[in-house]
């Protein structure tokens, strides 16, 4: 399992930390359990870190940190800088440890220039799955710095057409493999990432408000994502003002928690930080709206279960784990009507789909849900049913089957 440019292990919400980090930690860890030997690489990003894990996965799956250039955080382009450092340290643990692999499945670009490699080597079949695709970033782009790079694009075509199995995490995914790079459709299979139903489930709303210290009597609204621009949370404190102007819906008690992100004001990730922060003043909301940074996963499911409702404005997702873990937990979920979210979503039925960048539309679907209990009542139920069928024990047999596939034609 290559996992280049951030750990499985790392806290989530924070920068280049998210829903890949879930599922390659989340599939390695189901594998195990299954008795397969996993080896997890990733580039050490702090020398005060063990270089091996072998304890936190579970019996048969370890994290490997490789050095490979400074033991600190790079962006994306640092990181490709060391890639063939990286490769290489990669081969020669492998032929110390006389270790043979049977497949190889790597996350994000990054990882696939690495697969490539690794796969001539060791004459081994590749499986390749991005989590997002450069070119659909770059589609709803608003400012030239947040344009994925050429290396990026051409980097990702190139894997397309090398490795021997893509996997898409919905239909549309697949489809925009095949529209957007002239992915071969018969490498692709749609297998939707899972949700830890034993970590995630119900829980008795008074008893998860008061294990995060939220009073009974307050409406608890809950973002939880990286903070950047294309999460669309700048949309989400402009629809809670709009909520907040709204005379037929009680605000007083109204807040919003916002998990994830960079909190500190400092360095160049927490720049999106300060530009909500001082959006949230400009509109007024004060103390509504509070900034809690990261948070482990250990705690999410409280925070979950607190809320009357979870939202994800975002302006893509290729999938939205947030929403299956937020479903699973009993709490509908208001998503923007893109990419994954439109595929995972029931609008109607486990929450509602709101178009992108609409914050009228979006306060309306929030004051709806709020005014109605039962209709909150009815969709936390079918919220549960629903994630049920993305349990990692039924998603990783989905993975199984493709390994032994993927093994068997090569």
């Amino acid at each position: 399992m290559l996992s280049i440019h951030t750990c499985p292990l790392a806290t989530l919400g924070g920068k280049k930390t998210g829903g890949m980090n879930v599922y390659v930690r989340e599939l390695s860890r189901e594998l195990s359990r299954r008795n397969v030997q996993v080896d997890i690489f990733t580039r050490s990003q702090d020398p005060c870190v063990p270089h091996i894990n072998a304890s936190e996965l579970g019996t048969h799956a370890r994290v490997i940190h490789v050095p490979a250039g400074p033991e600190t955080p790079l962006s994306a382009l640092e990181n490709f800088r060391y890639l063939d450092v990286f490769s290489q340290a990669v081969i020669d643990f492998a032929g110390r440890n006389r270790l043979w692999y049977d497949v190889i499945h790597s996350h994000y670009w990054l990882s696939g220039l690495v697969a490539e490699r690794l796969k001539a080597e060791w004459g081994v079949p590749s499986i390749q799955m991005f989590h997002t695709l450069g070119r659909m970033k770059n589609r709803i782009a608003q400012d030239t710095n947040e344009i994925e790079p050429d290396l990026r694009l051409d980097s990702e075509s190139a894997i397309m057409r090398q490795t021997d199995h893509l996997v898409a995490a919905t239909p549309a995914e697949r489809i925009q493999m095949m529209w957007l790079y002239g992915a071969d459709m018969r490498k692709i299979t749609v297998i939707p990432p899972g949700v830890d139903t034993r970590q995630f489930y119900p829980v008795p709303r008074a008893k998860a408000r008061q294990a995060i210290g939220v009073p009974d009597d307050h409406t608890l609204l809950l973002f939880v994502g990286r903070l950047e621009p294309l999460k669309g949370v700048d949309t989400l404190l402009k629809a809670i003002a709009l909520l907040k102007e709204h005379e037929s819906i009680d605000t007083h008690r109204l807040y919003l928690s916002i998990i994830g992100g960079n909190t500190s004001e400092e360095g160049d990730e927490a720049e999106e930080f300060r530009r909500l922060k001082a959006l949230n003043e400009e509109l007024g909301l004060g103390d509504m709206v509070t900034f809690l940074g990261a948070k482990g996963q250990e705690t999410l499911r409280d925070y979950y279960a607190a809320a009357e409702v979870v939202i994800m404005p975002s302006h893509y997702e290729s999938f939205g784990m947030v929403a299956l873990e937020a479903m699973a937990c009993g709490t509908p979920v208001i998503a923007s009507e893109v990419g994954g979210l439109a595929y995972l979503i029931q609008d109607g039925v486990t929450g509602f789909h709101v178009p992108d960048r609409d914050p009228e539309e979006l306060a309306g679907k929030i004051g709806l849900l709020l005014g109605n209990h039962t209709l909150r009542m009815e969709m936390s139920e079918a919220s549960v049913r629903h994630a049920e069928q993305y349990a990692w024990e039924r998603v990783t047999t989905q993975i199984q089957e493709l390994y032994a596939g993927a093994i068997a034609r090569h």
